[in-house]
C-alpha cells in the first residue's frame, strides 16, 4: 500500500499519465484528423522519427534560454537591491519598469533584429527581457519586507545601511528571489521561442514553425513537448537551489519535503 509520501510523489507522474491517455482516447473516439491534433502515440513517433534535428533545436533552445535566464538573474538581483534599498530609486524606478514590462515582448523582436540581425543574440536579449521583470520586483519586495521596528532597533545598536542590508534584508529576500527565478525560468523559455519564431534560423521555434509550413502538425506538437519537459526540468532545478538555500523559509510543509 502506497504511503501518502510516495503518493505525493507519484501524483505528478500519474496526472500526467492519466492526460495523455485522455488525449489518446479522445483522438481515438472522435477520429480527429492528425494535421488537426494528432494523438501521442503519433506525437512520439515523430520524436523518435526526428530525434537528431529535436535534439540539435532543442540544445539551440535551451542554450539561448540559459543564457538569458542568467542575465535575467544578475540584471534583475543588482537592479532589484537597488529599488529595494532606496525608497527614491523605488518610486522613480518602478513606474517605467512596470511601463518596460506592459510591452509585448514579441513587439521587441523585429527592433532586435534591426539592431542584431537574425540568429542567437535576438532569442537570448528576448529571454532576458522577459525574465527580468519578476526578478527585480521579487527581490525589491523581499528587501521592503524589512520591519521599519527593525530597522530601528538595529541602527540604535549602531548597524550601518549597508550592515542591515547584508545581514538582514538580503537574506530576507532570498525566498522571494528563489521563487521570482521558478516564474522567471519558464518566462525565459516563452522569450526565446517566440524569437526563434521571428528571427532565427535554429531553435524548437524555428523547428516548428517550418514544420507548420509543412503541415507536419505531429512535429509541431513533439516542439511543444520538447519545450515543456526542458521548463519542468528547469524548473526542478530552480526549485532544488531553492531547498538547500532557503530550506530555513519552509518550515513543516509536507509538500516540499
Amino acid at each position: 500500500m502506497m504511503n501518502e509520501k510516495n503518493l505525493i510523489r507519484a501524483m505528478p507522474w500519474l496526472v500526467t499519465l492519466g492526460l495523455l491517455i485522455l488525449w489518446e482516447v479522445v483522438c481515438v473516439v472522435t477520429k480527429v484528423e492528425t494535421f488537426i491534433l494528432p494523438a501521442p502515440t503519433v506525437v512520439f513517433e515523430a520524436m523518435v522519427k526526428f530525434a537528431p534535428q529535436i535534439a540539435h533545436h532543442s540544445l539551440q533552445t535551451l542554450m539561448t534560454t540559459t543564457a538569458g535566464f542568467a542575465l535575467g538573474v544578475v540584471g534583475g538581483g543588482l537592479l532589484g537591491v537597488f529599488i529595494g534599498a532606496s525608497r527614491l530609486v523605488y518610486v522613480g524606478l518602478y513606474p517605467v519598469l512596470v511601463g518596460f514590462n506592459s510591452i509585448p515582448k514579441v513587439a521587441l523582436v523585429p527592433v532586435l533584429v534591426i539592431w542584431f540581425g537574425i540568429g542567437t543574440v535576438p532569442a537570448i536579449i528576448t529571454a532576458f527581457v522577459i525574465s527580468f521583470f519578476p526578478i527585480v520586483v521579487n527581490v525589491a519586495t523581499g528587501l521592503a519586507t524589512i520591519e521599519p521596528e527593525l530597522r530601528d532597533v538595529l541602527r540604535s545598536l549602531g548597524a550601518s545601511k549597508t550592515e542591515i542590508l547584508t545581514k538582514i534584508g538580503l537574506p530576507r529576500a532570498m525566498p522571494y528571489l528563489f521563487a521570482s527565478l521558478k516564474i522567471a525560468i519558464t518566462l525565459a523559455f516563452v522569450g526565446s521561442v517566440i524569437a526563434e519564431t521571428v528571427a532565427s534560423n535554429e531553435g524548437i521555434g524555428y523547428l516548428m514553425l517550418s514544420a507548420s509550413s509543412s503541415y507536419n502538425v505531429p512535429l509541431v506538437f513533439a516542439g511543444l513537448v520538447v519545450v515543456a519537459v526542458m521548463g519542468v526540468v528547469m524548473y526542478a532545478v530552480a526549485v532544488w537551489f531553492e531547498r538547500r538555500m532557503t530550506g530555513w523559509a519552509f518550515r513543516g510543509s509536507d509538500l516540499m519535503s
